[in-house]
């Protein structure tokens, strides 16, 4: 009797075991653990996401930058008097100043002195110039109302007889041209972008069916035996988005480091005269909440494109098994 419930219990626990192994065997995943072609999509969606937001934040940036340039615009237009022999430049700048005063449309006149004037120059003369040794034009800044302009061609022939030397620009050529370029550099951005999601999604179709195939035998039995497309997909699809997730979420952080560098360096060359040239055509090289929520959603983005890459090549390839099987048959 004691040899049979021996017996008896080690049987219990040969089945045990068996039963285990069986429920391992049922838990185990259908896509292959992490490996080093895992880890390497990683990095490439990683690397993908990266350059994918700084487009996206350069984008944005320049965007912005066209969007200050553009009611610029519709603020503000300059008129320029060049010193010529005989000429009171202190009293041809009031004269200008009151012409354009007195149209309709222009809210105040501002002339620049002697210092902002050397200030405008220090990135190219140096400092301690001294304006009246060059034949440096004066400036009368006219600001005007965006909703209701002034008759620039009116304002024009009014200031040229009295004051020949003067010019009466309003930007208008320059900063649509430099609006041009700038909506220029944002659809090649946008095509970069699209680009750069193209390739993340062909590299996800790639690993997808290297996964597949690594297990292919065990997914067609799977799915011959019954198994529904969208069960074995499922599996895909988790993998892949906790993949995506995490490549697209390293990307994006590093993103995010570069532009925190850039505005911190920024804001810390703000006095230098080339910082303030720099700024005026590019900002504060600051993206702004929006950007960071662009960058954000930009990580999203590539996760769930990278588990719905995975999930279509998984029905598409099971769709070709079925396609197959009765030739195979």
């Amino acid at each position: 009797m004691t040899d049979l419930s021996v017996d008896h219990v080690e049987d219990q626990h040969a089945e045990r075991a068996r039963t285990t192994q069986r429920v391992q065997r049922k838990m185990a995943p259908i896509v292959p653990a992490q490996n080093i072609a895992g880890r390497a999509l990683v990095l490439v969606i990683a690397i993908m996401t990266f350059l994918s937001c700084l487009t996206f934040g350069a984008v944005t940036l320049v965007r912005d930058t066209a969007s200050v340039w553009e009611n610029q615009i519709s603020r503000e237009a300059t008129i320029q008097i060049k010193p010529v022999d005989g000429l009171d430049m202190e009293a041809a700048l009031a004269q200008a100043s009151q012409i354009a005063s007195e149209f309709p449309g222009v809210k105040a006149t501002r002339i620049v002195d002697r210092d902002a004037t050397a200030r405008l120059l220090e990135p190219w003369l140096g400092s301690g110039l001294n304006i009246d040794d060059l034949p440096v034009p004066r400036l009368v800044i006219v600001t005007i109302d965006e909703n209701n302009p002034p008759d620039f061609a009116a304002m024009r022939a009014a200031i040229t007889p009295k004051l020949p030397s003067a010019a009466l620009d309003d930007h208008r050529t320059w900063v649509d041209r430099l609006v041009a370029m700038a909506r220029t550099t944002v659809t090649i951005g946008v095509a970069v972008l699209a680009l750069m999601l193209s390739a993340t999604v062909l590299t996800v179709v790639f690993a997808t069916r290297g996964a597949m195939a690594g297990n292919g035998h065990i997914i067609e039995v799977l799915h011959f035996v019954g198994a529904e497309a969208r069960f074995i997909a499922r599996e895909f699809r988790q993998h892949f988005l906790v993949t995506g997730m995490k490549g697209a979420a390293a990307g994006g952080a590093a993103a995010v480091f570069v532009f925190i560098v850039f505005s911190w360096w920024s804001s810390r060359n703000m006095a230098t005269p080339q910082a303030d040239q720099a700024t005026a055509l590019f900002g504060n090289f600051a993206i702004g909440s929006a950007g960071y929520l662009g960058v954000a959603l930009m990580v999203l983005v590539i996760g769930v494109l990278t588990a719905a890459t995975s999930h279509v090549t998984v029905v598409t390839y099971l769709s070709d098994i079925d396609v197959r099987q009765p030739d195979a048959g």
